[in-house]
């Protein structure tokens, strides 16, 4: 069941907030649905076209939220004529968490589903990063004629990013081998900090707060999230992907200590693509909300993506068309 509830005034005044000071005219209207009893929030950009328009989903990374990306989404929006819809995904941004028991791969693409559903999205681009990667490419892997791309970021569905070398595994391995990698994580998230400060810091730090402030609140149920990515494995779901000749677009932070280059080629070499690397660490585009439509204009592997995902939509739509001849 959704339900649709009232706007949350914290995501109205960030609305308001960025109809004076946003990077584009394109606005993100924040919102709230009930889905199976637990809110969930959202934006979705303010440029509704009807259905000539492609559909773009922005899945975020772990200790992070919907509103972090907007920025991103908006320019998106603008630049291309997407419907872009951020959900903080369930324990996120200020979302109600999921139950331990149903915490899984599964449940957090289900969600994203039932958001589609409910915002009556069709066929969409998901853009994943981090955690998000692995939620894009559970959702694409179970609802492929859903999806007519990947965007995915410096993700972790594959397990070459636990594989963890360096000064902090070298120490601890011996005496504390299941530390280890824990440590090592946090030491390269903490080293990846001052990168967030790059460009225009208080827009980085304004679409930020918001999100920090509710992920404290609820750490203790984030928390097995957390543990659940350090078990993902999604090794035959990239390869179902690629032999349903999905389109996919692998970009990574030249300087990500998080999910490293060997978890960018691991991936890359399942997908059957190639890696397009970019300046920045591992949240680039949070620092950089214009990074992503770059790419996308200006760089022979988004300019070649964009062509793949319109030629997808054509033939999804032409193949809907038809069906009711079939019957």
């Amino acid at each position: 069941m959704v339900r649709h509830l009232a706007p949350n005034p914290l995501e109205m005044a960030r609305r308001r907030h960025q109809r004076r000071h946003g990077d584009g005219a394109m606005v993100m209207v924040g919102d709230q649905v009930d889905v199976d009893g637990r809110v969930l929030r959202y934006a979705v950009s303010d440029n509704d076209a009807g259905g000539s328009q492609i559909w773009a989903v922005n899945l975020h990374g772990y200790f992070s939220g919907g509103a972090m990306y907007w920025r991103e989404s908006a320019l998106l929006a603008e630049r291309f004529g997407w419907r872009v819809v951020n959900p903080s995904l369930p324990g996120f941004g200020g979302s109600d968490p999921l139950p331990w028991g149903e915490i899984s791969m599964a449940s957090l693409a289900r969600v994203v589903e039932r958001l589609l559903d409910h915002l009556g999205a069709g066929p969409v681009v998901v853009l994943g990063h981090s955690m998000g990667g692995a939620v894009a490419v559970e959702f694409a892997s179970r609802r492929p004629e859903r999806t007519l791309g990947i965007i995915y970021r410096d993700g972790v569905a594959t397990p070459a990013w636990k594989d963890r070398r360096g000064l902090i595994p070298s120490l601890l391995s011996p005496v504390l081998p299941d530390i280890a990698p824990v440590a090592d994580i946090i030491a390269a998230i903490v080293l990846d900090v001052p990168d967030l400060f790059v460009g225009r810091i208080l827009s980085t730090v304004t679409s930020m707060l918001p999100d920090v402030r509710a992920n404290m609140r609820t750490l203790a149920t984030t928390a097995p999230i957390g543990s659940m990515l350090l078990t993902v494995d999604l090794r035959n779901e990239v390869r179902q992907l690629r032999a349903v000749g999905l389109p996919v677009l692998a970009e990574w932070g030249c300087f990500d200590r998080v999910a490293t280059a060997r978890a960018a080629e691991e991936f890359a070499a399942l997908a059957g693509t190639k890696v397009q690397w970019l300046p920045g660490g591992h949240s680039w585009m949070l620092a950089r909300p214009q990074g992503q439509s770059d790419v996308l204009a200006h760089l022979p592997s988004g300019s070649a993506f964009v062509r793949q995902v319109e030629a997808r939509r054509a033939r999804l739509d032409a193949a809907r068309r038809e069906l009711p001849l079939a019957n």
